[in-house]
């Protein structure tokens, strides 16, 4: 006999709804703890070739070798990363698309009027992935310059006669260039791209001539010979490149400038999910191979994770902030 037929229509419609429910619950569940199972879209607010993909594109390589699932890159450029930004801050908070932004997200609230997103409100902070410092770099063809010394002498007899690329008005570019500017008092011309990718290639081919740019980013051209590097920002030279001075002992102790690339969710990710993120993605940047591609790009992996990343976020945000006012405002090019 079915226990159920002997109750009433209402209370047999009443189990029946919980059992659907509860099944639905444990088959969510089931599926977050299977996370990832299928691959993972990691929304790059830049174009190919900048420093975000100088650590997403590694980090994607192990994060499949350990999960067995891709993180597929998505370069979505713009607005200084603020497009890329607006695309992922909508997107369903699953745990399959993730968004990976960097410095200049706590820069834009102080830059754009309106934003159509708050990266400390629709996102979830889940891991700090690598911490760079800048590095004043030249086109050595277009630079008379062998050393800083050389350089900042001819800045100041030829004001406004060099350029310096950037990866969009109020990145972190353009306001390490800024700052410098103001340290120095020399006027050097801003000419912003859609990307630090771009920037950098323009410069490597000569159509700007300078760039305060990521050391990860500009690594691999620095070994090559196509830039050259007069100076890394900060208080210590870089274990990557010792041959380089730093800001410091150049006479520009307090020019510091610091990119950092992380990786949010939107909001709403499951708790379950965001945590076997942290656990998967932090595992990517320990391997082995992770550890040696950060080093030779001069960065580190700082281990910062949830609410301790989103603090960082928030001090940043202040930090950035003071800077924007201090600069008179930036202008949106």
């Amino acid at each position: 006999m079915n226990f159920n037929s002997n109750l009433p229509a209402t209370r047999r419609t009443v189990l029946r709804v919980g059992t659907a429910a509860m099944a639905m619950s444990a088959f969510a569940t089931q599926a977050q703890s299977a996370w990832p199972a299928k691959p993972v879209t990691l929304i790059v607010p830049f174009p190919a070739g900048g420093g975000t993909d100088a650590f997403a594109r590694p980090m994607s390589a192990q994060f499949a070798k350990l999960s067995g699932q891709q993180l597929v890159i998505d370069n979505k450029g713009g607005g200084g990363g603020t497009v890329g930004a607006a695309i992922a801050a909508k997107a369903t908070p699953d745990g399959y698309t993730l968004f990976m932004g960097a410095v200049h997200h706590t820069i834009a609230p102080s830059v754009y009027p309106k934003l159509p997103y708050e990266i400390d409100k629709d996102f979830i902070p889940l891991i700090l992935v690598a911490r760079v410092p800048q590095v004043l770099v030249v086109n050595p063809k277009k630079v008379p310059a062998s050393s800083y010394k050389e350089f900042i002498e001819f800045v100041q007899k030829n004001p406004g006669k060099l350029n310096y690329g950037s990866a969009g008005s109020g990145t972190s570019h353009h306001l390490a260039g800024e700052l410098f500017k103001q340290q120095t008092q020399t006027f050097i011309t801003h000419i912003p791209y859609r990307g630090a990718g771009p920037a950098l290639q323009d410069l490597i081919g000569g159509n700007v001539d300078m760039m305060f740019d990521g050391l990860g980013s500009s690594a691999t051209h620095i070994r090559g010979g196509r830039i050259k590097p007069l100076m890394v920002a900060g208080r210590t030279r870089n274990p990557a490149f010792p041959d380089v001075p730093s800001a410091l002992e150049l006479g520009l102790p307090a020019y510091d400038v610091t990119t950092w690339y992380g990786v949010w969710a939107p909001k709403g990710t499951p708790p379950e999910v965001q945590a076997k993120a942290i656990e998967t993605l932090r595992a990517a940047c320990m391997t082995p191979e992770s550890k040696q591609i950060w080093a030779s790009q001069g960065a580190e992996f700082a281990d910062l994770q949830s609410g301790a990343f989103g603090g960082f976020v928030q001090l940043e945000m202040a930090k950035w902030a003071k800077v924007v006012k201090a600069s008179g405002g930036v202008t949106l090019d």
